[in-house]
């Protein structure tokens, strides 16, 4: 016990965090020199992306005066939607190393993950890196570094993760600086379950951290939260490859197969103890993060729902944010409602479901909670824009809002206050952060207006210099209308959606025309209407697909084409009341876009 170190790398995106770690594995000998980059982003969609999106654990053994270390790194994301993943990590270890790019100095979510780490009593070895980019080293990052994390210059080591300069002096400073685990190794078995994934032949695979006791291969497990019980016929540690051992001591990190084939048999912060010697409490659990954004799924191809199900509930076994819910509509059929962390959370999953299981599927639009009090003193919490009450029965309607934190260069201030009172912002303080070229601003604003594409624009407006970050605060007042789509004077849940009264006329209009373009034509004119609390103030009809039925009269009485036409007449009318509008799936999708 004496010898492992835990540790996790945490770091703004782009930084060079997964870089980092390709070098500390080849340092440490864990993999050979020229092996693939970017090893621990195993998923194509992370490497498309340039970004983590799971927390990886890999062993590496490294010498330091004579004896062997056994160093444990949980790497960890960089965005802000999944900043679960990195709570998770950070709270399986004793030290992390904090990267700062030198050539973009400190951004919002260095600030959020050193935060969490702080919380956790973490020790913190603060990196820069990069310098290979700079000849001299940037005097206002270092003084950045100094202020956040309250250190000395000479604790920060310089680095450049892509040359490996400076690596065997990380190295180095986690065997030094960061302190051994500690537990009782002759206590009662205590793990807990900070990550688990899904094998198709073994069943599922959990990730756990001793904290006191040990595991060995063939001993009953208790998973204390269930209390069901498994024998351990794998356990083992996680390097690139997973070596299968027969025992594992306090302190260590590693994984056990029991043949668990239910996933709804392990929960991610659940605590392993021995059957016949459990331990008298389980370890405290993650604090667990609420869904910020709801949004329905529905498989494009009906009969793949039970499908959909089974893979929905393999992947939420590797990303325990995600939470879902069967529901349907009389439009796409049976479905989830799902809850997410944020819009690229939302994204990531979608695409994961067509990339790992091969199920595509379809996104109604993105919505948040709203808490909503009814004129009878009850008030519930709304996750969908469906179950919104009628107008005369409410009382007012509450929205999400967070503290959001946006670093940028002095010279965009304009544009992202612009930008952050478009989305109904309101600035709550602004400070120079070292320099007067670098400034902080905070603003509280709504949720809503930030989950679709506020993200994009920041980074447009200050041409990639800006970031952010934000945390909820509360529930706040707000004037908040439903608007609801009518086709064929038919309601489509799906495309319901709550906005403020300010946006609500002009988007209502917005949607209506481009609605219209989206529906292919059908042998029947197709009206389709928008309206605004139950009030119809936009309408676009679609036009038949006509025939010809006079094309055969050459001649004769007019009477004859007039009987031709009047009949054609009925059969539409007809077709109407009992024909079904069929909406593509690339409504949906391009209806993200209308409402932006």
């Amino acid at each position: 016990m004496h010898y492992i170190r835990n540790f996790c790398i945490i770091a703004h995106i782009d930084h060079g965090k997964s870089t980092l770690a390709d070098r500390l594995l080849e340092f440490t000998k864990t993999i050979s020199e020229g092996e693939r980059t970017q090893l621990l982003d195993d998923m194509d969609l992370e490497r498309e992306r340039g970004i983590t999106i799971k927390s990886h654990a890999v062993q590496m053994e490294y010498k330091y005066n004579s004896r062997t270390y056994i160093l444990n790194l949980i790497d960890t994301p960089g965005h802000v939607d999944f900043s679960y993943e990195v709570s998770r990590s950070i709270a399986a270890c004793e030290g992390a190393l904090l990267v700062v790019d030198c050539t973009k100095s400190v951004q919002a979510q260095t600030i959020s993950n050193l935060s969490l780490a702080l919380k956790n009593n973490l020790v913190i070895i603060p990196i820069l890196n990069k310098i290979d980019l700079w000849e001299v080293i940037p005097e206002n990052v270092i003084k950045e570094i100094i202020e956040l994390v309250k250190c000395k210059m000479e604790d920060i080591i310089p680095v450049s993760a892509k040359n490996g300069l400076g690596i065997n002096d990380v190295l180095n400073q986690i065997i030094t600086r960061i302190p051994a685990p500690k537990g009782d190794p002759k206590a009662p078995l205590q793990a807990i379950i900070f990550d688990s994934s899904y094998n198709p032949f073994r069943g599922i695979e959990v990730l756990f951290r001793i904290k006191n006791g040990c595991i060995r291969k063939g001993q009953k497990l208790q998973f204390m939260s269930t209390g069901r019980i498994y024998s351990a016929y794998e356990i083992g540690t996680l390097k690139i490859k997973h070596i299968s051992k027969n025992q594992i001591n306090t302190g260590d990190v590693g994984y056990v197969i029991s043949g668990i084939k239910n996933t709804n048999e392990v929960k991610v912060g659940d605590t392993i103890t021995d059957a016949k010697n459990p331990a008298e409490k389980a370890i405290q659990k993650f604090k667990e993060f609420k869904p910020m954004v709801f949004a329905s799924i529905y498989p494009v191809s009906t009969d793949q729902y039970e499908e959909l199900r089974s893979s929905m509930e393999k992947l939420q076994l590797n990303d325990a944010a995600l939470s879902f819910s069967p529901e349907s509509s009389t439009a796409l059929g049976f479905g989830f409602r799902c809850g997410f962390l944020g819009f690229l959370h939302m994204e990531v999953v979608k695409d994961r479901l067509d990339r790992e299981y091969g199920i595509s599927v379809i996104l109604t639009i993105p919505n948040v909670s709203y808490r909503v009090y009814m004129k009878n003193d009850q008030n519930i919490l709304i996750n969908n824009p469906s179950d919104f009450p009628e107008t005369e029965k409410l009382k007012r309607i509450e929205e999400p809002y967070v503290l959001v934190s946006i670093f940028t260069k002095v010279i965009y201030i304009g544009n992202v206050i612009t930008l952050c009172i478009e989305k109904r912002g309101v600035m709550i303080e602004n400070q120079n952060y070292q320099t007067e070229e670098r400034i902080e601003m905070i603003f509280e604003m709504p949720l809503s207006e930030i989950i679709f594409d506020f993200y994009d624009k920041l980074k447009t407006i200050s041409n990639g210099y800006a970031s952010f970050d934000y945390k909820f605060i509360g529930y706040r007042n707000s004037d908040l209308k439903k608007i609801t789509v009518l086709i064929n004077y038919e309601k489509i849940e799906p495309l319901s959606l709550l906005v403020h009264k300010t946006k609500a006329f002009f988007l209502a209009k917005k949607i209506c025309q481009e609605l219209s373009m989206l529906i292919p034509k059908h042998q029947f004119s197709i009206p389709i209407q928008v309206s605004i609390s139950g009030k119809i103030i936009a309408r676009e009809t679609i036009k038949a697909l006509r025939k010809n039925v006079t094309d055969k009269c050459y001649g004769g009485d007019i009477s004859r084409k007039k009987k031709l036409l009047e009949k054609q007449k009925k059969g539409k009318k007809k077709m109407r009341q009992i024909g079904k509008v069929e909406i593509p799936s690339s409504a949906f999708i391009t209806f993200l876009k209308v409402k932006n």
